[in-house]
């Protein structure tokens, strides 16, 4: 095994090939190496007729470009556009809590509304300082943007929403940090719209109204204890709200099998089973949420 100077010159000789090697691929086009724009087939045209029935989703990502332009054509102008969040969530729910709940709120909207479809959620946010780290970023496996990131972000899906036909994009987010930024973009945005005949909505009583679900759980008879109005009422960023929805989207998420085998499957002094009712509690909670988001966008658009 070679050291010191001679594996220094070999590795950089293996660096400077590899990268020439690469170069020529590139320009000579060969297959595997492009993503440019697709070739002179009829099915590219952009007016070609979709040769497959079409699925049935909502989400933009799980759908084809000719579904997308189909649904648009068919009325389905609006996109929803979902910023959620990876951060600590306490011991037993994963770090895309947010995300999650995201997947089944905003499938519930769209459905209802019955002419939207959702764009990928986003799942980067704002979440503390990196240096030093505040926030959810004291903790392992949390991820933060900048606020002028994720504006930024923002603005550049509202326009990809719009080139493809959209005409009014709803913003709406499952974390208290999130709502300045969607406000401040949506704001910009109509002020001066970038793209003609596209309008931006930022929806916070998705969020604020009857926040945490701490009116309606009461209603279906869950207790928690204390009796307060937070997501982290007993110290730990989780409460029955959130471990609820993410059961209908993916049980295993909220780590139902590990805290079973714990003697830990409960949250607030509330029992998590039998799960059937916890799932049941949580599309309860989905549809309300949908209905809240959907009468406020309502009025935005009365606007």
């Amino acid at each position: 095994m070679m050291v010191g100077p001679a594996a220094r010159r070999h590795d950089s000789r293996i660096g400077a090939g590899r990268a020439l090697g690469v170069a020529a691929i590139l320009a000579l086009g060969l297959p595997g190496w492009s993503c440019g724009p697709p070739g002179d087939h009829p099915w590219n045209a952009l007016d070609a007729e979709r040769p497959i029935a079409a699925a049935d989703s909502v989400f933009i990502e799980e759908l084809t470009w000719m579904e997308v332009r189909d649904r648009i054509a068919g009325g389905a102008t609006t996109a929803i556009v979902a910023t959620g969040g990876i951060e600590q969530n306490g011991p037993y729910v994963v770090t895309g809590k947010h995300n999650l709940v995201l997947r089944g709120t905003t499938e519930a909207i769209a459905r209802r509304l019955g002419n939207a479809l959702v764009a990928p959620i986003i799942k980067l946010v704002p979440e503390g300082a990196h240096d030093p780290p505040t926030g959810h970023m004291r903790f392992p496996g949390t991820f933060s943007l900048s606020q002028e990131t994720f504006e930024m972000v923002l603005w550049d899906v509202a326009r990809s929403l719009a080139v493809s036909g959209f005409t009014d994009v709803m913003l709406i987010g499952d974390s208290g940090g999130n709502q300045r930024g969607m406000g401040a973009v949506a704001e910009r945005w109509n002020a001066g719209p970038p793209h003609a005949g596209t309008r931006l909505h930022h929806i916070p009583e998705y969020y604020t109204e009857d926040l945490w679900s701490y009116e309606q759980l009461k209603e279906l008879g869950v207790e928690q204890q204390p009796d307060v109005q937070s997501a982290s009422r007993a110290g730990i960023h989780d409460d029955y709200h959130y471990d609820a929805i993410i059961a209908t989207v993916d049980p295993g998420a909220i780590r139902t099998r590990e805290r079973r085998a714990a003697g830990l499957f409960e949250i607030n002094g509330v029992s998590l089973d039998p799960l059937d009712r916890t799932i049941a509690h949580g599309e309860a909670l989905v549809a309300r949420r949908a209905e809240i988001t959907i009468e406020a966008f309502r009025t935005s658009l009365a606007r």
